[in-house]
């Protein structure tokens, strides 16, 4: 871990440790440390410069949510010290909904969802990151649709002229990672899978996927074997048939008592032109940017499968979009 603080084991140990010293111990003033000062941050709502801005929402948020948790389910990362750390994090948070914030009134809801981080990080500090919080399983336990909630965010932020603008292609900022990952073969062969199933080749699902595999999606859908892995793809497919897809980062890891792993950023960049999950063709040009992690297995002597599969992308901010563009406010 040259150049790191040397209280950090490893790079998991890094990412986990911090998360838990800015959030839960209430270190907002290490921000200052682990996130470097012109730090690229982009969810799918929204993209920010700096780390004052991460500071401040890292506190609204608190003022929000107060007894907030972010479990580390896992670290997946490629590189190195020397040249950089990309790690993509898994996390599993819980919360109460007890102040008034960004999510509306509070309503005292207890929360459980999930949020996918990929960050690049040297010198002991975090320069670049990309952030999906499953905001379709926060705003569904708060009774809201994800429709209605994006409407409503949308007259709170000021109306369409001065709403926050969801992330897209041509907002984004070019940060200092550069990098695509590794060249690992579970990475590989995520990456295959998933560009089968962007083809079109859904049989890819039955051939691919272990048929008792646990598949987590966005709105915190829990699912088991094919037929929930099918309905994701398939509608997330339909509704934009001639998107570009794209993956952008890949990484596999083989690490010692752990199953293989594998995690993907991706997007689909494109007309919301098919009947699918996201409701009827709006036409609207939307930005999808997602992370999908994967665990890989072998049950069955020389039949290896993927086993346990996380994807993410914010449904709150399609649905943005999608009115943005339609004027259904």
């Amino acid at each position: 871990m040259k150049g790191f603080d040397p209280k950090f084991r490893d790079f998991p140990d890094y990412i986990i440790g911090i998360t838990h010293e800015i959030w839960e111990s209430r270190g907002f003033a290490t921000l200052h440390d682990y996130y470097a000062p012109e730090i690229v941050v982009r969810m799918p709502g929204s993209v920010s410069t700096g780390n004052q801005g991460v500071i401040a929402a890292t506190m609204a948020t608190l003022s929000e949510f107060p007894d907030r948790t972010l479990l580390g389910e896992d670290v997946i990362w490629s590189g190195s010290p020397e040249e950089g750390m990309l790690s993509s994090h898994r996390i599993l948070s819980t919360a109460t909904h007890l102040g008034d914030g960004a999510f509306g009134k509070a309503t005292g809801r207890p929360l459980v969802y999930r949020i996918l981080a990929d960050c690049h990080a040297q010198r002991n500090a975090i320069d670049d990151e990309w952030l999906i919080r499953d905001n379709g399983a926060v705003v569904r336990q708060m009774g809201w649709d994800p429709v209605e909630f994006s409407r409503d965010q949308i007259a709170r932020e000021g109306g369409p002229e001065a709403c926050v603008k969801p992330l897209s292609p041509t907002n984004d900022l070019e940060g200092p990672y550069k990098g695509r990952g590794n060249d690992n073969a579970w990475g590989q062969r995520h990456a295959d899978l998933l560009t089968r199933i962007m083809n079109a080749d859904m049989r890819a699902i039955r051939s691919e996927y272990d048929r008792a595999v646990q598949s987590e999606y966005p709105g915190g859908a829990t699912g088991h074997s094919f037929d929930p892995v099918e309905r994701f793809w398939m509608g997330l497919r339909a509704s934009l048939p001639s998107a570009a897809f794209t993956i952008h980062h890949q990484i596999g890891r083989d690490d010692p008592n752990m199953p293989p792993r594998s995690a993907l950023r991706w997007s689909l960049h494109g007309k919301h032109d098919g009947w699918g999950s996201l409701g009827a063709p709006s036409g609207a040009d939307l930005y999808v940017l997602g992370i999908s992690h994967a665990e890989w297995g072998e049950l069955i002597g020389g039949d290896i499968k993927l086993r346990r599969e996380w994807t993410l992308f914010d449904e709150t901010a399609v649905q943005k979009q999608i009115l943005l563009h339609t004027g259904a406010l």
